[in-house]
C-alpha cells in the first residue's frame, strides 16, 4: 500500500496556538501511517509538484495573507483530489481578504458574540459562552460524526457566513440576548463537508485552544475529519 502524504501548513496569529494545536494531531497521522511535512508558512501552496504528491493538508492558518499563486495552487490541488482540513480560525478566519478562498471554503467567520457588557474584563474569556453543539440528521450518518451525540462547550462559539454548497454535520445556535442587535436565535454551521472537484474538504469550527481540541468530541471529528478528507483512490 502506498503510504499517505499529509502536509501541515501552520502560522497566522498566534492566538490560536498554531504550533501547539497542530503538534496535538501529528501522532495521530503518523500512527494512521501519514509521512508527515510541516511547513511555517504558506509559500509551500505555490508548489504545484508537492501538492500533487499531498494527500491531505492539514492548515492552522488564522488570518493571515495569501498571494494569487499560493491560493491558484492550493485550489488546484483540491479540485484535483487533495483532502484540505483544518479547525476553528485556522481555516474558518484565515485569508480574510480572499474571496476566492471563502469560495473555496463555503463559510467565513463572521463574529463570535460575547458576554453582557458589564462582564468583560477585557481578555479572550470575554467571548466565551456555554453552547450546544447539534448533529444534524446528516451528521448522525457520515463517518466524520456517527455516533458522536449532542455535547457541550464552554469557548468561543463561531457566527459563520456561508453558501448552500457545504453538508452541514453540527450546527449551534445564537440565542438572542439583551446587549445583541439580532431578533431571533441564529443557527450557523458548526461542522461540515464540501465537495470540491475530486478534493474533499471538512471544516470544524471549535478549537480556539489546546484544551478545546483535547476536549473527546471535538478531537474525533477533528481526527474523522483527516481520515475522511484524505484523497482518494478515485481521486489520484
Amino acid at each position: 500500500m502506498t503510504q499517505k502524504r499529509a502536509l501541515v501548513v501552520r502560522g497566522g496569529w498566534e492566538g490560536h496556538q498554531p504550533v501547539e494545536a497542530t503538534e496535538l494531531f501529528l501522532p495521530f497521522l503518523r500512527s494512521n501511517g501519514y509521512a508527515v511535512r510541516v511547513e511555517e508558512s504558506t509559500d509551500v501552496y505555490a508548489d504545484a509538484a508537492e501538492l500533487a504528491g499531498t494527500d491531505l493538508i492539514v492548515q492552522c492558518v488564522t488570518m493571515s495573507e495569501i498571494t494569487r499563486e499560493q491560493l491558484a495552487g492550493l485550489s488546484s490541488a483540491v479540485v484535483a483530489g487533495t483532502g484540505f482540513t483544518g479547525w476553528h480560525g485556522g481555516i474558518a478566519d484565515s485569508f480574510r481578504a480572499s474571496s476566492d478562498y471563502l469560495h473555496l471554503v463555503g463559510g467565513q467567520f463572521a463574529t463570535h458574540p460575547g458576554k453582557e457588557p458589564c462582564e468583560r474584563l477585557g481578555g479572550p474569556e470575554d467571548n466565551f459562552l456555554p453552547h450546544t453543539m447539534t448533529l444534524t440528521e446528516a451528521g448522525r450518518e457520515h463517518p466524520v460524526t456517527a455516533g458522536i451525540e449532542d455535547f457541550e462547550l464552554h469557548t468561543e462559539q463561531y457566527w459563520v457566513l456561508h453558501d448552500d454548497l457545504i453538508d452541514v454535520l453540527a450546527t449551534t445556535t445564537h440565542p438572542t440576548r439583551p446587549w445583541e442587535p439580532w431578533h431571533r436565535p441564529v443557527t450557523s454551521p458548526a461542522v461540515w463537508t464540501r465537495r470540491w472537484g475530486a478534493g474533499r474538504i471538512v471544516v470544524t469550527t471549535p478549537g480556539h485552544s489546546v484544551d478545546v481540541l483535547e476536549n473527546p468530541n471535538v478531537r474525533a471529528i477533528i481526527e474523522r475529519g483527516m481520515l475522511w478528507a484524505t484523497r482518494t483512490a478515485s481521486a489520484s
